[in-house]
């Protein structure tokens, strides 16, 4: 699926024609307004992936400076990307925390560049911190996508709450510098859905109605949680929520097979599929091509 304008629809005046039956068929179709525009997820869209920082896990997503961003961008969307997600803040394993202003220095001049290129692209900030978000949103974003889902700053929901902006809530278990270190589940699967279903309960008792959820492969999770969460992916369907999946070049691919994360891109294609088989409505890629390809052939594979 192309995001256009006709995808892209403008929020009140859709709503205005709508009656309460085309409202029921409206919240299976999950639109989430961005920006004033309702975005169709009915079916599968790629969301691609820019980093800000200088040691994300896989090198070629990062840009050093606006232009890289802007050219990057450009690539993605040309590929058929119908989002963008910026994050300046590395959350790979292992990583060390960086002062909530090196964020920012890198983050809302991007934002700004990116935006004013391409206005019609909704583009998703990655950030825990709620000023940040803020400024973001201010800058010319249009939606959040929090690893901590709220946790990291407490302040964040009622932020989000505030801005009327969709969220995107992801589950992580510990922090990035030791969320490897021996996690341990039970039922990672149910441990993962029951933190999800609380948190949506709680976002939308605040008001928060543009949710979207992410079960954070590779958060907190050894290989062997990712498969079994990748494997009950359908679970997640029952929380009434689009499915974002986050796998691209991650450590369950290339780890397995023995490889590097610059190896591991027929890898990841792989997994999309499996997650678009079992609901994914969001794919969150390094590699754009490749993931819009994996949607048109299974759009083919079941009309």
């Amino acid at each position: 699926m192309i995001i256009n304008n006709a995808l892209l629809l403008k929020a009140p005046e859709l709503q205005g024609k709508m009656n309460p039956e085309l409202f029921k068929e409206q919240e299976k179709m999950h639109l989430i307004q961005v920006r004033g525009k309702l975005l169709s997820l009915k079916e599968p869209v790629v969301m691609g992936i820019l980093n800000a920082t200088p040691d994300s896990f896989y090198a070629a997503s990062r840009v050093a400076n606006e232009d890289e961003a802007l050219k990057q961008a450009e690539k993605h969307l040309k590929e058929g990307a119908h989002l963008l997600d910026l994050g300046a803040y590395s959350s790979r394993p292992g990583a060390t925390d960086i002062p909530e202003d090196e964020e920012r220095r890198r983050l809302l001049p991007l934002v700004e560049k990116i935006s004013g290129a391409f206005p019609d692209i909704p583009l998703s900030v990655d950030t825990f911190r709620s000023k940040l978000a803020r400024e973001a949103i201010q800058a010319g974003a249009g939606m959040v996508n929090d690893i901590s889902a709220g946790d990291d700053d407490p302040a964040m929901l009622a932020e989000i709450a505030s801005l009327k902006v969709p969220l995107i809530l992801m589950h992580k278990k510990g922090k990035p510098a030791t969320m490897q270190v021996n996690p341990e589940y039970k039922d990672v699967a149910g441990e993962v859905y029951d933190y999800l279903a609380a948190k949506i309960a709680l976002c939308r008792g605040m008001g928060i109605n543009d949710i979207i959820i992410d079960p954070g492969f590779g958060f907190g999770k050894t290989n062997e949680h990712n498969f079994r969460l990748l494997d009950q992916l359908d679970l997640f369907d029952r929380l009434d929520a689009p499915l974002l999946v986050g796998i691209s070049r991650k450590g369950m691919v290339w780890k397995t097979l023995g490889l590097s994360s610059a190896e591991a891109l027929n890898g990841s294609t792989v997994l999309h599929t499996v997650a678009l088989l079992k609901g994914a409505k969001i794919l969150r890629v390094h590699d754009v091509k490749e993931a819009v390809e994996a949607v048109r052939l299974l759009a083919a594979f079941r009309p």
